[in-house]
């Protein structure tokens, strides 16, 4: 299990990032400030860093250059809102490994996180989810069941993906809904249960199971 380190002020934002990380398996810990997060960090504790560059205490480049200073190799992703050619040649020639800017979706930082955790790994690429005889090609985006072809629109698929990647694990409203619909959603929204009807009328209502009272599990 990967372990990361938040570095974010933003509590909304922080939390969102946290919920979206646990739901898809990672251990995270959030810091709210510099000093915080290089003390964290050069425990070399932590397997991926996803840093903020607008700090309250120093900003994330002084953060950076510390961790890189103190041998922490651990990949850094800088998530912040500042968008300008020059920050982001700063940051990577600062030694950050990826930059994503704000406003951003979950499912983009959760590919990249995976991928700089990939390629610090060397781990091989999983690009076939199964379960059964249900079958999800990452890659070619295609989904079959019982060995026939099922059409997905792009939510669907996201959904899809998420439950075969956590088997057997109740999935509250909440956390699909972080994961497939961002920071952006009404958490009064009955949205995720029309997609979960949508997913058992294609691929059979007996796969979805319903967790009165906590979520959906896939069986």
């Amino acid at each position: 299990m990967s372990r990361i380190l938040i570095v974010e002020d933003e509590e909304r934002i922080a939390a969102f990032v946290e919920k979206g990380l646990r739901a898809n398996g990672f251990t995270t810990t959030v810091a709210g400030d510099g000093r915080t997060a290089v003390d964290y960090a050069c425990t070399g504790g932590f397997d991926l860093i996803v840093l903020d560059i607008g700090l309250p205490d120093r900003d994330g480049f002084s953060v950076l250059r510390e961790v890189r200073e103190a041998q922490v190799t651990s990949p850094v992703i800088v998530l912040t809102a500042r968008d300008s050619v020059r920050d982001t040649v700063a940051g990577l020639e600062g030694g950050a490994d990826d930059w994503m800017t704000k406003p951003f979706r979950f499912e983009e930082l959760l590919a990249r996180v995976r991928l700089r955790l990939r390629t610090a790994a060397r781990v091989p690429e999983v690009t076939v989810l199964r379960s059964g005889d249900l079958t999800l090609d990452l890659r070619t985006r295609r989904a079959r069941a019982a060995a026939r072809t099922v059409d997905l629109t792009a939510r669907e698929f996201v959904l899809l993906e998420l439950f075969l990647r956590h088997p057997d694990q109740v999935l509250s409203r909440e956390q699909i809904l972080s994961h497939v619909w961002g920071y952006d959603f009404d958490p009064g929204s009955n949205i995720v249960d029309v997609y979960v009807r949508a997913l058992r009328k294609k691929l059979g209502a007996e796969r979805l199971e319903t967790v009165r009272g906590m979520g959906y599990r896939m069986r």
